[in-house]
């Protein structure tokens, strides 16, 4: 992305995966030449590039310079890089508790700290009754951003869902396509270790088929599924039990045509999850945690977006269609909508949505706030909560 220092302009470089820690800004000047690192030019391209940018015969120092700085960051596919990504997922799949990730920054990483703010973002009272309720969808976005969208979802539960087994279904942003990861591990936060059901983990896994990523890495750092975690635990307690699971994107269909179920791995994963569904019925309770469109400079676009204004309000139009078929449990509905061009609205919670459509009992939904939020000056996320009963 742009680097955000105005001091150290050029391109800013980290890596979401995480298997190295190092960030970067590459001068301006030196951009162009990252397109030439794609295995199919040369060295004496990279150089000839060098020499008409900078004027100078003699670039074998900018050169190797370059490639070094890049190669010990791990952002080259050599030999390092494969080394940071063997041992970060060994590191990973070793551990018995999955740690949190985003404590600290996108929540206080103190307990008494987190309870006090998780206090502030809940507020007093509960949202009316909740008869049928049997699922709930809440942003996952930053909590200071989307707090009021977290507390219109999460303040329709009740004691009495404290005893149930929660389907975390979460937006996978750096997953494989048309995978779902899996995880046996308890997730800690400052508030303390849940429980996950690993009996339901197991089944789902022995019955999920290819499609199933278990022990994915992408649990290890991925926000979406942390967030509805600290909600979970203010609300029913740290060892509330659950079954995380992160949905890889639909991109194959998005693009290809089809539905995401024409491919047999989905297919395989979505009925065996309606099978759970089936078989468990009001033991489990279904949490998505899923944002909806994503516009601006951020995210790829030409343009700059601000929240209700200009771009955004047509956005607001077409979130409301989307919106309208998730309401009426319509998943044919929905992702025909979701196909439009591509899906130029850029919901990254589409395939939370729709496998929870197609898994889902007979039901209705409710918008319960729908809210559009400039994640920066350029950029915005829109996002809500729902609610959903038989």
């Amino acid at each position: 992305m742009p680097s955000p220092s105005r001091e150290e302009p050029g391109l800013f470089i980290r890596d979401p995966y995480r298997f190295s820690d190092a960030m970067l800004i590459v001068p301006p000047a030196l951009v162009e030449c990252l397109e030439l690192l794609d295995g199919r030019h040369t060295d004496l391209d990279l150089r000839a590039a060098l020499t008409r940018i900078t004027g100078r015969l003699e670039t074998d120092e900018i050169v190797k310079h370059l490639l070094e700085t890049l190669s010990n960051a791990g952002f080259l596919e050599d030999d390092t890089f494969a080394r940071m990504q063997r041992d970060k997922k060994r590191e990973f799949a070793e551990k018995p508790v999955r740690e949190p990730s985003h404590a600290g920054s996108a929540y206080p990483e103190n307990p008494d700290e987190l309870r006090q703010t998780m206090g502030k973002y809940m507020g007093d009272g509960n949202a009316g009754p909740a008869d049928g309720l049997f699922a709930i969808a809440a942003p996952h976005v930053s909590p200071s951003g989307g707090w009021q969208s977290y507390q219109s979802a999460y303040r329709m539960l009740r004691p009495e869902h404290r005893e149930r087994t929660f389907v975390i279904l979460a937006t996978s942003h750096y997953g494989a396509p048309d995978k779902f990861g899996l995880t046996r591990k308890r997730f800690r936060t400052p508030l303390g270790d849940s429980e996950t059901d690993t009996r339901l983990v197991d089944w789902l896994a022995e019955r999920g088929g290819s499609a199933v990523e278990m022990e994915d890495y992408c649990h290890s750092f991925e926000h979406t599924v942390e967030l509805q975690m600290i909600f979970l635990q203010h609300l029913m307690g740290a060892n509330v039990k659950v079954l995380p699971i992160l949905c890889g994107s639909y991109a194959n269909s998005i693009y290809r045509g089809g539905k995401p179920e024409d491919n047999d791995g989905v297919k395989r994963f979505l009925d065996a999850l309606g099978e759970l569904r089936d078989r468990e019925g009001d033991r489990l309770f279904w949490v998505l945690g899923v944002d909806m469109a994503h516009m601006g400079v951020r995210y790829q676009d030409q343009f700059e977006c601000h929240a209700g204004h200009g771009v955004m309000e047509n956005v607001a139009g077409r979130d409301e269609q989307r919106i309208a078929r998730i309401n009426a449990m319509d998943a044919d509905g929905f992702w025909d909508l979701v196909q439009e061009r591509h899906d130029d609205l850029k919901w990254c919670g589409s395939s939370p949505f729709y496998t929870f459509l197609k898994t889902a009992p007979e039901a209705r939904g409710e918008l319960l706030r729908y809210e559009q939020w400039n994640i920066d000056d350029r950029s915005v996320v829109s996002f809500a909560g729902m609610a959903f009963r038989k």
